[in-house]
């Protein structure tokens, strides 16, 4: 069943480690630029709808196609431009929902070492973002899809409820409610007493393919140590801007690479190249299957809670065969992008294993 209820509380001690590098360089060079939101009004538990969001009475995600990216187009490395977003798109729907949320159930059940994560120092902010999701954003947003229903919310495209409250519920529990009812993984950011923002949990279903030792606890700048460019381009600058963001404020981008072996979208590892480690790569990646290549987007959103100012990296994921890429007339662009990606950057996307074969191909007229 969907609405399962987990009462085991995980420890914070395993996690898969998200990548933010590219889009915190592009937020730090764009911080003078973003108009600072006024602070918001603070609106009683009971009051489920958020006047900012803006309702989508007919909504029907089954008509509904995802969203066009081409960020490989549009876009150029390490500084991404970003985009002030509203709170209206923090979440999104289409007609792949039903398919992915069930490709999320087994793993919130069979995998929650690496789905989910809990923890004394987010417990709060657990707390905080299922209200802000759970109770007043979805039924607000899409009312065709979340009904309220005395005590609970009805999710009408799967047949099961929630509760419109977090009390009685563990934060794991609150966790794998929201990771059963939105495609979007969130990932907690929390400021600990010397301002420095930290990873402390997470409902991370659609990993981008980290192998990390346990990452919870530790700062954005020890988190991305292994990100080419990353201690030279951003420093201490990101937990500068982290503590200058404001509640309110949407901002965000896109991040995309190659996934050459499947379209599974969870992955723990592989993805990525570390080199001076005992990472073995697998014949996939340098000799595979152009069936089996995919461009991966990352639809990415960051914003601040209001009461607990925790920083929510949300992330949404997008595969797209290589085929239909190539199909649509957009393969030699994409190749330009990768040809183009600085060198460090493109071996720690193992460009130079899969871009002997993948390449050419894309380069060729259809």
């Amino acid at each position: 069943m969907i609405g399962v209820i987990y009462e085991k509380v995980l420890a914070p001690g395993a996690i898969w480690f998200l990548l933010l590098a590219p889009v915190l360089l592009a937020l730090t060079q764009a911080v003078r630029a973003l108009t600072k939101t006024q602070p918001r009004k603070q609106s009683s538990e009971n009051d489920v709808i958020d006047r900012k969001i803006e309702p989508l009475l007919e909504f029907d995600f089954r008509k509904v196609d995802p969203i066009k990216y081409q960020p490989y187009k549009t876009q150029g490395h390490v500084t991404m431009g970003i985009q002030k977003r509203v709170r209206s798109d923090w979440i999104r729907m289409d007609r792949g929902y039903l398919k992915r949320i069930e490709e999320r159930l087994p793993l919130i059940r069979e995998k929650p070492e690496f789905t989910i994560g809990t923890g004394e120092a987010v417990n709060p902010a657990i707390e905080e973002l299922y209200d802000e999701i759970m109770i007043k954003y979805l039924p607000a947003r899409f009312p065709t899809m979340f009904k309220t229903r005395g005590k609970l919310v009805e999710n009408l495209a799967t047949g099961t409820t929630y509760p419109l409250t977090t009390a009685g519920l563990t934060h794991a529990q609150m966790l794998a409610y929201m990771g059963e009812n939105v495609e979007e993984d969130f990932y907690f950011m929390c400021p600990d007493a010397d301002g420095q923002f930290r990873l402390q949990g997470y409902i991370a279903c659609f990993p981008g393919g980290f192998l990390s030792p346990a990452r919870v606890g530790e700062s954005v700048r020890e988190i991305h140590q292994p990100v080419p460019g990353y201690e030279r381009k951003l420093g201490l600058s990101v937990d500068r801007y982290f503590a200058r963001m404001q509640p309110g404020d949407f901002i965000g981008r896109m991040n995309w690479s190659l996934q050459v072996d499947g379209a599974d979208l969870f992955r723990t590892d592989g993805n990525n190249y570390y080199p001076g480690t005992e990472q073995v790569v697998t014949e996939e990646k340098e000799d595979p299957l152009l069936d089996e290549c995919f461009l991966r987007v990352e639809h990415q959103t960051l914003t601040k809670l209001p009461r607990t100012h925790a920083v929510i990296f949300t992330v949404r994921s997008y595969m797209t065969p290589l085929h239909q890429v190539k199909a649509e007339g957009d393969g030699k662009a994409l190749a330009q992008a990768i040809e183009s990606m600085p060198e460090g950057l493109g071996h720690y996307k193992m460009r130079q294993y899969w871009g002997r074969k993948v390449l050419p191909w894309l380069m060729e007229d259809i």
